[in-house]
């Protein structure tokens, strides 16, 4: 598809049913994101760069949006050269499972922005939990106990644009409050009459966990647009969603 004028490229992923209603996600193309942009700004106006697209949605839409384009504005990204991961961060990253969709915990770098964020102490007991329920056939424990955001924590991949391919990150700060932010920016915009509100998502080949939702949606009705993770988690710079029923 080739984009002759001035909007942003617009790819029309596969639609998906929730339910029995078939809904459409739309990916916009942004330009990249940085520490102290003001984002929920930024983020409507990238959504109003779409908004050719946009005016002709008859129904509710509903914007996700990657939750690290927000940590990253919020100073919430490192480079790993800047982490000084110490003797435990370096230790219990070597018992974490690596699988080439993310690093999540599995790096000393990651680990220690762990420990910083909730502790060593909580970090150790749900590590100590995790070993003692795995054989039990008990999963999850680790993150139920350290908190979601902790999930949320990835780290440098190859495949990621820059920085992101050199740093590791914190979830976002204070997500639902983030969410409500870029809703208040969205709704000044001339195609607000059937936007529904935003969710901040991370997602990625793994699974989906959803940070922050000001919708009248509940948390599964994104999870089940987000399996198939439609902004990818490379190079493709689509970290805003649009989702509406066909």
């Amino acid at each position: 598809m080739t984009n002759t004028s001035k909007q942003p490229l617009l790819v029309t992923s596969k639609t998906y049913k929730h339910n029995t209603t078939t809904y459409v996600r739309l990916l916009i193309k942004t330009s990249l994101f940085q520490k102290g942009d003001d984002f929920p700004k930024k983020i409507a106006s990238e959504v109003a760069k779409a908004s050719a697209h946009i005016k002709n949605i008859k129904k509710m839409w509903y914007l996700v949006v990657s939750e690290k384009i927000v940590a990253i504005s919020q100073g919430r990204s490192y480079f790993i050269k800047d982490i000084k991961a110490g003797w435990w961060a370096v230790t219990l990253s070597r018992f974490v499972s690596k699988t080439p969709f993310g690093i999540g915990l599995g790096s000393q770098w990651t680990m220690q922005l762990a420990i910083n964020e909730v502790g060593l102490p909580r970090i150790l007991f749900a590590a100590l939990v995790s070993v003692l329920t795995k054989p039990l056939g008990i999963r999850g424990l680790f993150y139920h106990i350290v908190g979601r955001e902790i999930a949320a924590i990835d780290g440098p991949t190859e495949y990621s644009l820059y920085p992101s391919n050199v740093s590791a990150k914190l979830a976002p700060k204070n997500p639902q409050k983030a969410a409500a932010d870029i809703s208040k920016e969205i709704k000044k915009l001339k195609i607000h009459t059937q936007f529904g509100g935003t969710v901040i998502a991370d997602a990625n080949d793994l699974g989906v966990n959803i940070l922050g939702n000001d919708t009248d949606k509940p948390d599964l009705f994104f999870v089940s647009g987000m399996k198939d993770n439609p902004m990818g988690q490379g190079r493709e710079q689509t970290p805003l969603a649009i989702f509406y029923a066909a």
